[in-house]
């Protein structure tokens, strides 16, 4: 088989590999589409990010769908034929966080495509897989694989509204409008919210996020403050969803964001400085978000019953012998939302 292996900055092959072996519990799936995703561009780039860096030739990947060819004798969750999606995210099952169900902060977590450990762990960008059935999740007949493979970054979203609470009749302000942001504007509304805005320095990405049901947007690299009404009487917003990584945008999440709020912060960046007043004087509630876990079965579920249309996401799909075509437009937030490879 084929896959996409990073050897370093700007240094993408397509090579020969060989299929892993199967246990009883595994099955192998003939990968259909794969979705490029922000952490598979900073590998491209950079070689990693931070402090986790690209040591030895590493598989990418880790948003895919495609179609179950074998199962083990232990397996019946999925049947050969089915369409799947796969569960990059493989905890230990035996740290004290698994044990509370809290398997997003596995202790041993072994996710699709990532360098944090040596040797690393091998993504999904190949033209077979063998994953554990646990990880496999099957859609109805007539679920295109190119739908399917939103499942992982959609998963990603409905956590983050997840750690708001209820949405029902609330105003949230989503900051950053690129595939995660707007996927957070497409959960918020389908958990009841009553109005949601978005906000990017990108014109292209906040007509996007229009199309998938923003109520507004609102361009904040153009200069002064387009945001400023919002901040009157206290704020305006009961929950913001901070998906830029900017310190920027987390200042103005808490101008605007009503006393008693939430600021869920998704996107991962730098140490930042947060004036404590703000938070004191508002008594604003700041919590992280990371991953999902069972979120990812209410994503196929979403997707497959056809309750969320995400195929407005979807900018381009690539063949594999242009992957390096489709890693430069992914990169490129003024064309590109999402891109995916056809394998």
């Amino acid at each position: 088989m084929k896959s996409i292996v990073c050897h370093g900055p700007h240094d993408l092959r397509v090579e020969e590999a060989k299929v892993p072996q199967m246990g009883s519990e595994d099955v192998l799936i003939a990968v259909k589409a794969g979705g490029i995703c922000g952490s598979d561009l900073h590998y491209y780039h950079d070689g990693g990010f931070g402090a986790v860096k690209i040591q030895h030739p590493m598989v990418l990947g880790h948003e895919v769908s495609g179609q179950v060819v074998e199962v083990g004798e232990a397996v019946f969750n999925v049947s050969v034929g089915d369409l799947v999606a796969v569960n990059p995210s493989v905890p230990c099952g035996c740290c004290e966080y698994c044990k509370k169900a809290m398997y997003n902060h596995c202790l041993d977590m072994r996710f699709y495509g990532s360098a944090m450990r040596v040797p690393h762990i091998h993504g999904a960008f190949s033209q077979q897989l063998v994953a554990k059935a646990s990880q496999c999740f099957a859609f109805k007949a007539g679920t295109q694989a190119s739908d399917a493979a939103f499942c992982e970054p959609f998963s990603v979203a409905l956590h983050a509204v997840g750690r708001i609470g209820s949405l029902i009749g609330k105003r949230i302000l989503v900051t950053g409008a690129g595939p995660i942001g707007a996927l957070v504007v497409v959960a918020a509304k389908l958990h009841g919210a009553l109005e949601v805005v978005a906000t990017d320095i990108v014109e292209e990405a906040l007509e996007r996020v229009q199309v998938l049901g923003a109520d507004k947007v609102f361009n904040v690299g153009q200069g002064g403050n387009p945001l400023a009404a919002y901040g009157e009487n206290k704020g305006y917003f009961d929950a913001v969803v901070e998906c830029s990584g900017s310190q920027a945008a987390i200042l103005s999440a808490l101008e605007v964001v009503r006393p008693k709020g939430r600021i869920v912060q998704l996107a991962l960046g730098g140490d930042v400085t947060i004036p404590q007043n703000a938070i004191v004087t508002k008594e604003v509630e700041l919590c992280g978000s990371f991953r999902f876990y069972e979120d990812f079965a209410w994503a196929v579920e979403l997707i497959g019953s056809g309750r969320v249309d995400l195929s407005p996401l979807l900018t381009q799909t690539f063949s594999l012998e242009n992957v390096v075509d489709a890693f430069e437009l992914a990169s490129d937030r003024k064309r590109a939302m999402k891109v995916q490879i056809e394998f």
